[in-house]
């Protein structure tokens, strides 16, 4: 088994396991909200897709599944005036994954965390920070809004494997969104990199790099009143290419997806959020299908 292509599949399993840390495809990720209220979300998610490879690896039916349980607590913020949100969300997963390499059979099978994700955003345009009483008279118009999201290396990883759950490092988004309200529409565009740092402990006492992540999201919501709402969501990644100890995997990654959101509220502090995506299309890495259940509790702020 050599490790350059061993390295170039483990990559791109490694890409779809750190994608159910958050939903890639994400809506009202700018929106105003009143300032203080607390929310607590646990959320369940299952992946099941493909690994594409370079023509050059000989890989095939590489297959992979996810299964992860999620715990978020998000707070909303008055950033010098403006409405601004602090997250983290921690994931525990269960990865089960195959693939022919060179026609003999390589399985993975771990349980474990994946790398937590802390995120704070800020709207600095059209949503200002308000009480829950003084929201009572807010209209969105556009609101242009930025974040930043960090992951951390503090799940499951280990050194003498080729595929892990956690990434061994750290990294580093920064987004631009704007969204714009048209009566009971809001249509949002968001661009984002993601920027890594370097795995020294990887398979083989090796370094292992990445090549920033570029990502442009979309979306187009519809509110129905009384807290329920859907939403139509796309997104298009490029770029990510890996390489172990300075030798290039020409693995870089373009991938689109699409899918849907729906969130219904149960009653004032309570509410639930249904989505589903699918791989339109995977140049090389992983393309697969998912769908979330997500429940939101609401508390503080005078609610």
């Amino acid at each position: 088994m050599t490790h350059k292509p061993c390295a170039g599949f483990a990559a791109a399993l490694a890409l779809l396991a750190s994608t159910a840390v958050a939903e890639d495809l994400e809506p009202r990720s700018y929106a105003n909200t009143p300032v203080g209220i607390n929310f607590l979300l646990l959320g369940y998610s299952d992946m099941d897709g493909s690994v594409t490879a370079n023509p050059s690896v000989p890989l095939e039916d590489g297959k992979i599944r996810i299964k992860a349980a999620v715990f978020a607590f998000a707070r909303s913020l008055d950033v010098w005036g403006r409405s601004g949100k602090f997250d983290i969300v921690v994931p525990r997963a269960h990865l089960k994954g195959s693939a022919l390499f060179a026609g003999e059979p390589r399985e993975r099978d771990v349980t474990g965390l994946i790398d937590p994700r802390f995120r704070f955003s800020v709207n600095l345009y059209g949503a200002p920070a308000l009480s829950l009483a003084e929201f009572a008279d807010y209209r969105q118009d556009v609101i242009i809004g930025a974040s930043l999201a960090i992951t951390a290396p503090l799940g499951q990883y280990d050194p003498g494997r080729l595929v892990n759950l956690g990434n061994n490092r750290w990294s580093f988004k920064p987004e631009l969104g704007i969204s714009k309200r048209l009566g009971p529409v809001t249509l949002e565009l968001a661009a984002a990199t993601t920027f890594y740092t370097d795995n020294d402990d990887y398979f083989g006492g090796r370094t292992a790099s990445q090549d920033p992540l570029h990502q442009v999201q979309g979306h187009i919501i519809y509110a129905f009143g009384n807290g329920v709402w859907v939403s139509l969501d796309t997104t298009y990644f490029a770029g990510g290419s890996t390489s172990i100890n300075g030798v290039g995997n020409h693995d870089y990654q373009e991938t689109t997806r699409y899918g849907g959101t729906l969130t219904l509220p149960v009653n004032r502090n309570h509410s639930l959020k249904l989505a589903a995506s699918k791989g339109a299309y995977s140049r090389t890495g992983s393309e697969y299908d998912g769908f979330a259940i997500v429940w939101q509790y609401r508390f503080g702020g005078g609610l």
